[in-house]
């Protein structure tokens, strides 16, 4: 057990958070964080490192256990670079290679029975080193860099990253550090869906512990070996990942409700029984009621079971119908100044598809929504909308709702039909209630903005929804409410976002953005995996009929080349691995008795390891131009 956690209550002011709380952590164990925006995530973490104060309880860590903590504006300034800061977490291990070599040094000048104690000294000491990773954490180092997606800039000094750079910085600091409890408190924030990915396939091999918060359903569903919810002050613990608990946490819901109306009925019954047996007016059937009272009083109340604390209901439909062609985008190309975004894409939506539009952060996802929306203009080609089409669009800035204008105001300016009764229950449907109708728009937290988006989105009664990162800002009982309402509407969706969950749920079709193109693949999130699997290799793509004739000599040329470098990587990273378990055998050689006691043996054998770890030296440096190419 790394971690015990034990009757725990928290209160701000009156508000209180949780009462006795319990949970445990094991050695190894992937365990999820999970609860509504505001039911104490995050304070509880900071309880965990002792960054904050509980009430009542305690909080016990086992022995020299090291926990590594990541919070969600993890911000770190510095002026080395980052290959320095993440070298910098392998100091004890550089110290060790130190030592060793001046070790090495003191063996060329001394002999007789110094020699001797200063080897077995020295196999000890290396035997150390190589236990804690001292033959790979250069290795490990450019793997994390690179995972993350840091080794390009690995030269650039911290204090000129942006703010997502350090968060990931942060993140793969934490990593390298790695200590007996990782606490990540969303982690995926700043990540493309290629740095989650590879995240999730090192958290679980990660051989500790691992305590996360996230609202990355699918993340969590990846990595979570078992799952914490708070909800109602109360920590309940469930094995499995995500999609487990979210299963048997509404099943044990549904249980205890039938269990209190089983015990309603009952109540029921009995009262109505000795109200009965009162009415008869007789000493016999008195004492009997009596008797039932005592046992009625003594019966156990069941309390009422009370479901996640949000009240937002979504319904989406539209008033007109479209025709069969919503949206043909043809050889259109975009360009910032002289920096090309798109080039020659074409894409063709028909009437009731949901489609998701995916790609790496900064590949120009935004910028074909803002092109549909006419916001921006192409520097090529044509965008058509079809005949009948009603657009509504979901800006994840939210700039639509900036106005100081109250909520109930907003909605009335819009749609002035509408009655403040009318705009009070519509506003009442996303928690919006009491005075909460009276705030003004600009002075909404970036969940209530969301909130408000989809409200008015839902007013719109579009036929053709366009959403640029609608999880945002919402917790996840929200965007399961979200998914329900998408799935149910029956009119056009085109929708990106980087919430692979939500993606899996809603599309039908996914459109992935990658090298200035589109590439379609007809299913969900998981089938669009499956068939990236399958390609031969990550270069290949799928190329539309109407983007032109592929110069198939050029493509061949360029596929040859990159095979070639991938076999040398394989090649080479097959080499580091031959010579690192070389030297893992010679150092237990030399600690054999018949070498150890050997002089010669024992010179000759360090001169071997000597020379291994020089040609390991040479390929690491190769592995890492290799990776860079491919």
């Amino acid at each position: 057990m790394i971690i015990n956690c034990n009757n725990l209550t928290k209160s701000f002011g009156d508000k209180e958070l949780f009462h006795n709380i319990s949970f445990t952590i094991d050695n190894r164990e992937k365990v999820a964080l999970v609860g509504n925006n505001g039911v104490g995530k995050t304070t509880l973490l900071k309880m965990i490192i002792g960054e904050e104060a509980y009430d009542e309880g305690n909080i016990y860590i086992s022995g020299d256990s090291r926990l590594g903590y990541l919070s969600q504006h993890s911000m770190i300034d510095s002026d080395k670079t980052i290959y320095e800061e993440a070298y910098n977490t392998k100091k004890h291990l550089v110290d060790m290679e130190e030592n060793l070599h001046n070790m090495e040094k003191q063996m060329s000048i001394l002999s007789g029975e110094e020699l001797e104690k200063l080897i077995v000294d020295y196999n000890s000491y290396n035997e150390k080193y190589i236990e804690k990773g001292g033959l790979t954490y250069k290795k490990e180092i450019i793997s994390v860099l690179t995972g993350l997606g840091l080794l390009d800039d690995k030269e650039r000094l911290v204090n000129t990253l942006s703010g997502g750079q350090k968060t990931r910085l942060s993140l793969a600091l934490i990593l390298l550090d790695s200590p007996d409890l990782l606490i990540l408190d969303e982690p995926t924030n700043h990540l493309d869906i290629t740095s989650v990915q590879w995240l999730e396939d090192y958290l679980r091999t990660y051989d500790k512990a691992v305590l996360v918060v996230s609202h990355d359903r699918y993340f969590l569903d990846k990595i979570a070996t078992k799952v914490i919810g708070i909800e109602n002050k109360a920590a309940i613990t469930y094995n499995g990942n995500y999609t487990d608990y979210a299963k048997k946490n509404k099943d044990r819901y549904e249980a205890l409700l039938k269990a209190y109306q089983k015990n309603q009925d009952e109540i029921k019954h009995q009262t109505e029984v000795i109200t009965k047996l009162k009415q008869f007016n007789r000493e016999k059937s008195i004492k009997r009621a009596e008797s039932r009272q005592k046992l009625l009083d003594k019966m156990e109340r069941i309390d009422k079971p009370v479901i996640q604390d949000t009240n937002m209901n979504i319904f989406l439909d539209y008033d007109t119908e479209s025709g069969k062609d919503v949206l043909d985008i043809e050889h259109v190309s975009m360009a910032y100044d002289t920096k090309e975004i798109i080039s020659d894409i074409n894409l063709s939506i028909k009437k009731g598809e949901h489609i998701a539009l995916i790609g790496d952060n900064g590949t120009g996802k935004s910028t074909i929504l803002k092109l549909i929306m006419n916001y921006i203009s192409p520097k090529k080609g044509t965008i058509t909308i079809g005949a009948n089409v009603k657009i509504a669009y979901y800006d994840q800035e939210q700039l639509n709702i900036s106005s100081s204008r109250t909520l109930i105001d907003e909605i009335a300016t819009e749609y002035p039909d509408m009655t403040n009764t009318e705009i009070r229950n519509m506003l009442a449907a996303f928690s919006f209630t009491g005075d909460d109708v009276f705030k003004s728009c600009n002075s909404l937290s970036g969940g209530e903005k969301g909130r408000m988006s989809l409200a008015k989105l839902m007013l719109c009664k579009a036929n053709f929804i366009i959403l640029d990162e609608p999880t945002n800002h919402l917790d996840n009982y929200s965007k399961e409410i979200l998914e329900n309402a998408l799935n149910d509407y029956d009119g056009t969706l085109l929708f990106v976002s980087h919430d692979r969950y939500f993606i899996n749920s809603c599309a039908h079709r996914i459109i992935e953005l990658k090298d200035k193109k589109l590439n379609t693949y007809i299913g969900n999130y998981d089938y669009y995996l499956e068939k990236k699997k399958d390609e031969i290799t990550a270069t290949q793509t799928e190329i539309a009929p109407s983007q032109g004739k592929v110069d198939y000599k050029k493509q061949r040329e360029e596929q040859n080349r990159l095979n070639k470098l991938r076999n040398r990587f394989k090649v080479v990273e097959e080499e580091i691995n031959q010579l690192e378990e070389k030297n893992k055998e010679l150092e237990e050689l030399m600690n054999t008795d018949e070498v150890s006691r050997n002089q010669s043996k024992l010179l000759k054998i360090h001169e071997e390891i000597q020379n291994n770890n020089l040609k390991l030296e040479e390929l690491m440096n190769e592995w890492e131009e290799l990776g860079n190419h491919i």
